[in-house]
């Protein structure tokens, strides 16, 4: 009996522990990548280049707070950007979330400061620790842009090998809990006008398609951390 109770008990633990790792539903008008129609979707979109290396790349925030490095590594390893070397890879490495801060980065905002109140990044700190790296960065407040001009750059860089686009958004703005967030773009659908976040907080949500008017209006938002400027979006490249 006692082994019975046991076991059912683990049972149930498991189940608590499943139910806890399940990421939360999405909002109406949000299309999940990993459903019959977000697969559909990254099948037919007109600019996905970005999406490979990308992928290949993909990492899970390690903390909260964390969206914007997670991001910054993401990047460097795609771009290829020359890695740390690591004696437990023969010489060979890959960027991390703890390796993407050096000396420069650390003169735009420490690890210390992300962990810290307000916590996290803003644009202009992802702007400036990607371009700490030696990139080409390009930072653009949704307040100085358009709906139609970003698209047409989004799609642009999402359709060559040389660049890629980060963006900083609000997540109640789409529908998602809740407050500011930084992911990398990985694709284009023209049919639908939607764009593919490569979600880096991927306990939470996974990589969505969302409407670009919709995404656009998300990055238009005002971020109180950055001196009340609006989010926006970064595009990157060596």
């Amino acid at each position: 009996m006692r082994w019975t109770v046991l076991v059912a008990a683990a049972a149930i633990a498991a189940g608590v522990a499943a139910a806890r790792a399940e990421t939360l539903p999405l909002p109406e008008g949000v299309i999940g990548l990993t459903t019959p129609e977000g697969e559909a979707l990254l099948f037919g979109a007109e600019a996905r280049n970005d999406y490979f290396p990308l992928s290949i790349h993909f990492t899970t925030q390690v903390n909260p707070a964390y969206c914007g490095p997670a991001t910054i590594a993401m990047v460097l390893n795609a771009l290829d950007v020359p890695r740390p070397a690591s004696d437990m890879t023969v010489g060979l490495g890959m960027f991390d979330q703890e390796n993407i801060f050096t000396p420069a980065t650390d003169a735009v905002k420490p690890a210390s400061a992300i962990l810290s109140p307000p916590y996290g990044m803003t644009l202009d700190d992802l702007g400036g620790m990607l371009a700490a790296h030696d990139l080409e960065v390009t930072v653009v407040h949704a307040a100085d842009s358009d709906v139609d001009t970003f698209r047409k750059t989004a799609i642009a860089e999402l359709a060559d090998d040389d660049h890629f686009i980060l963006v900083n958004y609000l997540r109640k703005a789409i529908g998602q809990e809740a407050g500011g967030h930084i992911s990398p773009l990985g694709a284009y659908d023209a049919d639908t006008d939607r764009f593919l976040i490569l979600d880096v907080s991927r306990y939470k949500y996974p990589p969505v398609w969302v409407k670009a008017e919709a995404l656009f209006g998300a990055m238009n938002t005002i971020d109180s951390d950055n001196n009340d400027q609006t989010r926006g979006y970064v595009s990157v490249s060596r």
